[in-house]
C-alpha cells in the first residue's frame, strides 16, 4: 500500500460518490488511469494514457497528456467512440504527464501528475513512478465557458487557492495544457482531443 499522495497521483482525481454517479449518468467517460508498458523491440518501458472526457453544461470531466516539459505529444492514434464524451486517442511515451480537471458549474478541481517507469532491479520489470505535480481544489472561473462565454474556452484557467487564502499558481510549464483540459470541462458533446496532436501537427 503506498501513501495517500501516491495513491492519488496513480489514481487520480478523488471524487465524491454523487459526482461519479452524475458522470455515469450523463455518459461522461474520462479515464485517469495511466500504464506501464514494455516496447519489446526498442527494449524499454512506457507510459500509456488515453485523452478523454466532455461535458454537459452541468459539469464536465477531462483527462489530456503532455511531455515532461508541458508540451504537447504526438498520439499514437484516434479512438472512435459509439457517443460523445468518451474516449478520443491513445498516447505512449516514456514519460507523461496527466492533467485532470472536474469541473461542476463554476467550480473546478485539477490535479497534474507526473509517471514514468521506476529504477530497475535485477532485469525485472520496474515500477509505475507516479508524482503529484500539483493539485487545486475548489477553484473559480466566473465565466460560462460553455455558452455565453465559449469563445473565451482555452485562453482563461480558474484560479486556486490556498486553505489560507493565498494564490496557488499552477506551474508555468502546464498553464497551456491545463487551459486546454479547462477547455474539454466545457466541451458539450466532445468527440475530439484537445491537447494531443496527429503526425501531421493537427489536434483532432
Amino acid at each position: 500500500m503506498g501513501t495517500k499522495p501516491d495513491v492519488i497521483a496513480r489514481r487520480g482525481l478523488e471524487l465524491s460518490g454523487p459526482a461519479l454517479r452524475r458522470l455515469r449518468e450523463v455518459a461522461i467517460y474520462a479515464r485517469p488511469e495511466v500504464s506501464l508498458e514494455h516496447q519489446h523491440l526498442a527494449h524499454r518501458y512506457v507510459i500509456r494514457g488515453v485523452e478523454s472526457g466532455g461535458a454537459i453544461a452541468e459539469l464536465g470531466r477531462y483527462v489530456t497528456f503532455a511531455a515532461e516539459n508541458g508540451e504537447p505529444l504526438f498520439y499514437l492514434q484516434p479512438l472512435d467512440a459509439l457517443g460523445v464524451n468518451g474516449v478520443h486517442a491513445v498516447v505512449v511515451a516514456p514519460v507523461l504527464v496527466r492533467v485532470e480537471m472536474f469541473r461542476t458549474g463554476r467550480t473546478y478541481q485539477l490535479l497534474i501528475t507526473k509517471h514514468q517507469p521506476g529504477a530497475m532491479n535485477d532485469g525485472r520489470r520496474p515500477p509505475l513512478k507516479n508524482d503529484v505535480l500539483f493539485r487545486g481544489e475548489n477553484g473559480f472561473l466566473d465565466l460560462e465557458l460553455w455558452k455565453a462565454d465559449r469563445k473565451m474556452a482555452g485562453s482563461v484557467l480558474p484560479q486556486f487557492f490556498t486553505r489560507g487564502g493565498e494564490t496557488l499558481e499552477i506551474p508555468a510549464a502546464f498553464e497551456s495544457v491545463a487551459r486546454a483540459a479547462a477547455l474539454g470541462t466545457c466541451c458539450i458533446g466532445c468527440s475530439h482531443a484537445h491537447y494531443l496532436i496527429s503526425a501531421n501537427g493537427a489536434v483532432t
